[in-house]
């Protein structure tokens, strides 16, 4: 197999780690770096979020973890040199349960907030979940809940790395059920942990 090493990788991958802190997203995102996966690459970063309700920040909507990869030997399977590796979860109306578009519509909203960044992808993979919970015996007194989990990784072709979390930020905010922003208004600072 034939890699080849990009140059001044540790500088470049510190570079994105300082854009990754500085990115700027909606108030009701609220970012937590945690430790990052060792394992798969050279150099990793993760986030993991939470979408707070906008009229009760102790409710959250929404959750997931946003982990950059960087291997300077362009594994193949990535087709480049940086993979973004993505999870979200959200709990939904339990009438939803049942609907056969819900994998891809979850996996459209993905899409469109890559899309509406104008953010370029490769090698995009993932899989959309539902999990239904009901109560038996001594907690048959719960209502049944419905969870959707996306998980999806793909390798940036455009933009900076940073400008992929405001869209997968963007896609927590859609799961979570709060609207988009208008053209023309940015984000306040959102609250770091």
């Amino acid at each position: 197999m034939q890699t080849r090493t990009l140059p001044g990788s540790r500088g470049t991958f510190a570079r994105v780690l300082a854009a990754l802190r500085d990115v700027r997203l909606r108030p009701e995102v609220r970012l937590t770096e945690v430790p990052a996966p060792t394992r798969i690459a050279p150099y990793a970063a993760a986030l993991t979020a939470d979408v707070v309700d906008p009229s009760d920040a102790e409710t959250d909507l929404a959750t997931g973890r946003f982990v950059v990869l960087h291997d300077p030997a362009v594994p193949d399977a990535w087709g480049g040199p940086w993979r973004i590796v993505t999870f979200a979860r959200v709990e939904l109306e339990p009438e939803l349960a049942s609907d056969p578009m819900l994998g891809a519509v979850g996996w459209s909203w993905l899409v469109d907030a890559l899309a509406d960044h104008r953010l370029g992808w490769a090698a995009e993979a993932g899989t959309v979940t539902r999990v239904v919970s009901e109560g038996f015996a001594g907690l048959a007194d719960r209502e049944a809940s419905v969870e959707m989990e996306l998980r999806a990784s793909w390798t940036p072709t455009t933009g900076e790395v940073a400008e992929h979390l405001q869209a997968w930020a963007d896609l927590l905010c859609t799961v979570a059920g709060i609207p988009p922003l208008p053209d023309g208004v940015v984000p306040l600072p959102g609250q770091r942990r």
